[in-house]
């Protein structure tokens, strides 16, 4: 059965950091693939707008290239290539200074139609360039804006960034972006639970052991040393991707999936985390940073040559011990780990079942291993639930422990759209069910600050690790002193 194709009300979508590498690699092609769609309607238009001076010709060039060079599209494209380059207008705008926004005033015009700005910049530019909006009258009613992760560097920054951009907008036209959220398998998670009665009574500290959430990177820094220099894996992932989906599998089930019911029950699971800061962060916290190793085939250099420095206490490597309190996860551990320069290249969350409480068959001293509900957000999205069942053949009750493995490409005859696609077209719709709330952001903040500043405290650098492998050692100590280890079964 065909999918029917809901077209978009007409938009202008103004991308500011317009020939940035986010927006070159991640938000043309989405919105191309929208186009080969045929998910826009007329007359819509996609406004690059940036500091660089760069005639219109040339900068639909430039895209046109990174539709090439990044999401596979080639000279055929014909008609949908033709019809997406035709949309496309830039502008030279300084965030900071008057250069610029005339132009661009005049260029959107007093038309009524849906108007989104999506802040493909750093979070320093999200205050300034909404209140510019504001004060040269560009945000109408039917205005949005879409931001980047992250929000801030700490909560304190985070909450001014909210003021500011709650000043000019709305609360309910403010789009805090997090692209995982825009994932297949993430989305699915919630299908999962809320769709099937089979695994919802089972989703408690009654039959669930533990729950690990890993987000591994085979690549370094690659070139963003001064933002991760800054950034750390704390604030670049925990923060926002892991907290994201430690809710996600935590929440209770909302009333419906309209926005502030989802958000509602999200914020109630960030409450609810037990503190983590100076009476326990060692005991419940690793750190890394990657030195030199072997990678992708080849030796790679560490982090500090990476960056161009001598020293630096910044992490690459984050692994977490969690709890939540209440009653539906009271002594349930979640375990995060996240680095940079790992082994493999994936994202998957693991729910860990608790072992069957009497073994009748003949097994291994170690006994019947438990199931577990894997769900592999990236690459090859899938979900996977290992299970026991006998092995083919006459003799002894043998049983192997084997998944039913369902992979989104082979289930549905393609890979899925890419996350920014998704959300992309949600923003512009209005819907806000998969973008973060303001009180979302702060929670998370709340959660992570004591731990960075317990960090700080404690005067220790990150633990090394070599490029190449799962991290410091202390990592893989903080899950196997409760008995337990890290998922190894990654293909």
């Amino acid at each position: 059965m065909a999918t029917r194709i809901v077209k978009v009300e007409p938009f202008d979508l103004v991308v500011f950091g317009g020939t940035g590498d986010l927006a070159y690699r991640k938000l043309y092609p989405a919105l191309f693939h929208r186009e080969r769609s045929d998910q826009f309607s007329e007359p819509t238009r996609i406004i690059g707008a940036s500091r660089r001076r760069l005639e219109r010709d040339a900068f639909r060039a430039l895209v046109k290239d990174a539709l090439m060079k990044f999401a596979g599209v080639d000279d055929g494209e014909g008609a949908a290539m033709e019809r997406f380059l035709s949309r496309l207008d830039y502008i030279a705008v300084d965030a900071m200074n008057d250069g610029g926004w005339a132009d661009l005033k005049a260029l959107l015009g007093a038309d009524e139609r849906i108007r989104a700005y999506y802040l493909a910049t750093g979070p320093d530019l999200f205050g300034p360039l909404a209140k510019r909006l504001g004060a040269e009258g560009l945000v109408t009613p039917r205005s949005r804006i879409i931001v980047e992760k992250p929000i801030g560097r700490d909560g304190k920054s985070a909450a001014v960034i909210n003021d500011v951009i709650g000043s000019v907008f709305l609360e309910r036209n403010i789009f805090r972006i997090d692209h995982y959220l825009g994932k297949e398998s993430v989305q699915n998670l919630m299908a999962l639970r809320f769709a099937n009665i089979l695994l919802e009574p089972l989703w408690n500290s009654a039959h669930i052991d533990h729950v690990q959430i890993a987000v591994a990177e085979t690549l370094g820094v690659e070139g963003r040393g001064g933002y991760y220099e800054e950034a750390g894996a704390m604030r670049d992932m925990v923060q926002n991707h892991m907290m994201q989906l430690v809710c996600l599998v935590a929440m209770e089930p909302p009333n419906s999936l309209e926005a502030d019911s989802l958000r509602d029950e999200k914020l109630k699971v960030l409450k609810a985390l037990q503190p983590i800061d100076q009476t326990n962060a060692s005991g419940l916290t690793v750190r890394g940073q990657y030195r030199a190793g072997f990678a992708d085939g080849g030796p790679v250099p560490g982090y500090l040559q990476d960056i161009g420095k001598d020293h630096s206490d910044t992490e690459t490597f984050v692994a977490l011990k969690l709890g939540i309190g209440n009653w539906r996860w009271s002594g349930v551990p979640f375990y995060l780990r996240t680095g940079k320069r790992l082994p493999q290249r994936f994202s998957e969350i693991v729910v860990g079942f608790r072992r069957v409480p009497h073994v009748i068959f003949p097994m291994q001293p170690d006994g019947i291993p438990a199931n577990r509900l894997v769900v592999r957000v990236q690459p090859d999205e899938g979900i996977k639930l290992w299970m026991m069942v006998k092995e083919p053949g006459p003799g002894d009750m043998r049983l192997q422990h084997v998944p039913l493995d369902m992979s989104f490409a082979k289930a549905f005859g393609a890979a899925p759209a890419d996350a920014y696609e998704r959300l992309l077209m949600d923003a512009l719709r209005g819907n806000a069910a998969l973008f973060m709330r303001r009180d979302e952001v702060e929670a998370a903040w709340r959660f992570v600050d004591p731990i960075r500043e317990a960090w700080a405290q404690s005067g220790e650098s990150p633990r090394p690790y070599a490029a190449g492998t799962w991290g410091p050692n202390a990592s893989v100590a903080l899950i196997e002193r409760d008995g337990r280890t890290w998922n190894e079964e990654y293909e």
